[in-house]
Parts: C-alpha cells; structure tokens; sequence
C-alpha cells in the first residue's frame, strides 16, 4: 500500500456526497484525507477492526464482504469511483463488521472520522447527507435480504440488474428505453452479489440476451427495455 499525504481537495469535486461543502469546507477537508494506492486483492480492513476512518474510492474497485460461518465469502457491495465505504464509523461504530479488499489496483482516499465530524458539527447538511448515505445503504441491503429470501435465483438476477441500471446506468442517446451499465462485475461477482453461482448468471444472462432484452460485452450491458425486467 503506497501513502499519500498531499492535499487532495481536488479529489472531492467529482463526488456528489461533497457537493455541498463550500469550497473552503472541502479544502479543509482535502488538507486532511490521505490517498492510498492499493495493489488487487489487498485488505484494507478486517472485521474487528477499529472504525475511526471512512474511505472514498477514486479508482479501481473494492468489495465488502462477510464471511458466513462456514468459511463462505458473502459479497455485500462492490464498489467503484465515487462511492464511500466504512462510513458507520461515521454514525459511531466502534469496530468494523465487514472486510474492504481492493478488487482491482484502486486509489482510495481516508479520512479520519474525528476530522470530519468537526466538519459536520458546523455543517448541519453535511449531517443530513451523511444520515441519508447511510439509510440508502441499510435500505439496500433490506431489499436484498428480502430478495434472497422470497425470489427465486432468475429473480434476484434480474432484480440486481435493474438496481444497477438505476443506481449507476444512463440511458442511451438513440434511444430513450435503453439503458446502459458500465460492466463493473463479472458472472461471479453477481452471482455471490445475488446469492447464486456463476453458472446460473451466465445462464440467466444468455437467456436474457436470447428473448432480445439485454445484449452485453466486456465493457458494458445494455438494458433494452427496463420494463421487460
């Protein structure tokens, strides 16, 4: 892991969870974060861990994971450029219940949990923003806890597609019912995503492109009509 304490401000202006800083509040900020660049399939945290950081990721890719007790690795996010990671440490946890390993050579910004909350004790919308992130988040994992228990595997991979297409797709200029997602996961990383194997994704995804809903290549997946989902 290569360390970087060099201000980083500049960093910030990309992120939608910053919009709201002034300028000099991200400054501030900035002066503080340290960037990290981190080799593929390098741990960042481990559970047990003490939680007084969060992280931005800048570049590359980095997946939380829970390990059940049979020694099973559960895939509980991936996570791509200008997403946020470890933020309960924000709302008070004490100790990490989750592992971060970089997925892909990644750049990741830390800031300290202290350093930030002296910025929220002064920015009650940087709170509000915070509070929000982390509902977003408890509400996600709901959905696919419920996913997991009521929807059969084809379901929960078309659900999962749909929440990317609306989390992190666009729609396509030529046509308005189109969307497109960056093709950030591979078959196995969807497939512990939903709960089910390789196999039954490439499957399903075949499927899929073969009743004219989907197409997909190595860099993206288009969605032809979300409705048909």
């Amino acid at each position: 892991m290569t360390t970087t304490t060099q201000t980083v401000h500049w960093y910030l202006e990309n992120f939608s969870f910053f919009n709201i800083l002034s300028i000099e509040d991200r400054v501030k900020l900035g002066g503080v974060a340290v960037k990290h660049h981190i080799p593929k399939e390098t741990t960042i945290y481990c559970t047990g861990d003490t939680a007084t950081s969060f992280y931005l990721v800048k570049e590359g890719k980095v997946k939380i994971t829970r390990k059940s007790d049979s020694g099973k690795e559960i895939i509980l996010a991936m996570l791509g450029p200008g997403e946020i990671f470890g933020e309960l440490s924000i709302a008070g946890q004490q100790e990490r219940e989750e592992v971060a390993v970089t997925a892909e050579d990644s750049l990741v910004c830390l800031f300290q949990v202290s350093d930030f909350q002296h910025l929220m004790e002064h920015n009650p919308r940087l709170s509000l923003q915070v509070t929000k992130l982390i509902g977003l988040r408890l509400n996600k994992i709901q959905r696919r806890l419920e996913s997991l228990i009521f929807r059969t595997s084809e379901e929960r991979i078309k659900d999962f597609l749909k929440d990317m297409a609306h989390e992190y797709g666009y729609t396509v200029a030529t046509n308005s019912n189109e969307s497109a997602i960056p093709a950030r996961l591979t078959h196995d990383d969807i497939g512990k995503l939903t709960a089910t194997s390789r196999q039954t994704v490439s499957t399903v995804m075949k499927c899929l492109e073969k009743e004219g809903i989907i197409t997909y290549d190595r860099h993206r997946i288009y969605i032809k009509d979300l409705s048909k989902l």
